[in-house]
């Protein structure tokens, strides 16, 4: 099985692009984040006629996250459980907003993660963003704790870099979010709950990144940041062949602030 992450930054921008990469790479389930539509704008028709089924969650313009599968999409539930919702801290929703997306696909449990972004240190949601990571600490613990041989892979943007060399110059994140203890621990947290990165040990940095901004020219000037990742529960890191980071997705005109992220698994 080929498994692939994306944030698209807007899947009705760049569905074909994205319908070129799915046969480009062979890939077999492709999580997205921030689809930025709601389920009826959903560009259905490009990737059913390329075999794909679908599941996808988007409220509005923001957030959104989907997988598309050719194994199966089996057990789809959208949002995980004690999963935190910002409107429910305002008082004003308190339906979750749309961050997460599991589904069964080919006998592996893949859940799509669109992490909240914390905005600023000062921020409270930078608050929202540790509860809502610690609750899926809880929630992951918990499946491998009912099923430890569970293959699950805990897929997309974390909005964390967890090493120094996964942003280009660490002072300049010095007073800023995805480098902060807390939100490092968070991380790693999520890890020790019994989950592994499994493309770093495949493709290790420094200078390799999933995300560049598009001011000030960061993509050329190869000033990145590495915030996509894929984790893998015992079960699922086992299989992991081979994986790699396309940073040539992140060129030309059209294309996200973020590369893919592809993972090949062993049967």
């Amino acid at each position: 099985m080929r498994l692939a992450t994306w944030n698209v930054n807007s899947i009705r921008t760049r569905a074909d692009r994205v319908a070129a990469f799915l046969q480009r790479h062979d890939v077999d389930v492709l999580a997205l984040q921030e689809t930025k539509c709601r389920g009826d704008q959903f560009p259905e028709m490009v990737f059913g006629a390329l075999g794909y089924e679908m599941a996808h969650v988007g409220h509005s313009q923001w957030n959104g996250v989907a997988i598309l599968s050719r194994v199966g999409l089996d057990d789809v539930t959208e949002g995980f459980p004690g999963m935190p919702s910002w409107s429910s801290r305002e008082g004003v929703d308190p339906a979750p907003e749309a961050r997460a997306l599991g589904a069964t696909c080919g006998g592996v449990r893949v859940w799509s993660l669109y992490v909240p972004n914390g905005r600023s240190l000062a921020d409270p949601h930078l608050g929202y963003k540790l509860e809502w990571l610690e609750a899926l600490r809880v929630a992951a613990g918990g499946w491998l704790a009912a099923e430890p041989e569970a293959p699950i892979a805990l897929v997309g943007d974390w909005n964390i870099a967890p090493q120094d060399d996964d942003v280009w110059d660490m002072s300049v994140f010095t007073h800023s979010t995805h480098v902060s203890p807390a939100e490092r621990a968070a991380f790693q947290g999520v890890v020790d709950a019994g989950y592994a990165d499994v493309v770093r040990p495949l493709a290790p940095g420094p200078g390799v990144y999933t995300y560049w901004d598009y001011t000030q020219l960061r993509f050329p000037r190869r000033e990145g940041m590495r915030i996509d990742f894929v984790l893998g529960s015992h079960a699922l890191a086992g299989r992991v062949s081979g994986a790699v980071i396309d940073r040539e997705e992140r060129k030309g005109k059209g294309a996200s602030d973020h590369a893919p992220v592809i993972v090949d698994l062993t049967d």
